[in-house]
């Protein structure tokens, strides 16, 4: 099954991933979630197959965040659109495979979860 990947070409465990796969002969789409950033409904569908809340996908250690949003109390919505605006803000890689996604890192979770 296609795995997608959410990913930051600057980062540098979203650049392992692609490369565990890559040698591991899994077959994925890179979606760079910089040059095209995800949608406030991307977002959302995303947080469903993971079955998280917006706020364990946001970089809290990002200067973007610290400066900007460190201080604000938003919601879960005001969350989602600041992640769409914002996509350097978003935890990644991200793997999606059908109906379930999940973080990747570390690489040991990625193992079981192409492999189940």
């Amino acid at each position: 099954m296609l795995v997608k990947v959410l990913h930051h070409g600057s980062c540098s465990k979203s650049n392992a991933v692609l490369e565990y796969l890559d040698e591991n002969g899994v077959p994925f789409e890179i979606i760079n979630i910089v040059e095209d950033p995800l949608s406030v409904l991307e977002i959302k569908s995303v947080l469903k197959k993971l079955n998280q809340s917006v706020f364990h996908i946001i970089r809290k250690n990002e200067k973007l965040y610290l400066d900007n949003f460190a201080n604000k109390n938003l919601s879960e919505e005001e969350w989602i659109k600041v992640l769409s605006e914002n996509p350097s803000l978003i935890q990644r890689p991200i793997l999606i495979k059908g109906s379930v996604a999940m973080l990747g890192r570390p690489i040991e979770n990625v193992k079981y979860f192409i492999e189940k």
